[in-house]
């Protein structure tokens, strides 16, 4: 029995620490103002954009 809490208590732990980190990126994320993003999503597709033009066959 004693091995069951064990296990659900891991379970809650890692429960708690997946909610931790995904409120963390959240703020993170939110930090960030409409213009920032849509010029690193620009930046990103023209990266995208320049390595398919470099290997096309990839």
């Amino acid at each position: 029995m004693r091995v069951w809490k064990l296990l659900g208590l891991a379970g809650i732990l890692a429960g708690v620490a997946t909610g931790a980190a995904v409120a963390r990126d959240e703020r993170v994320r939110r930090h960030y103002d409409a213009g920032e993003i849509r010029t690193r999503l620009h930046q990103r597709h023209d990266e995208a954009v320049a390595r398919h033009e470099a290997d096309p066959g990839a």
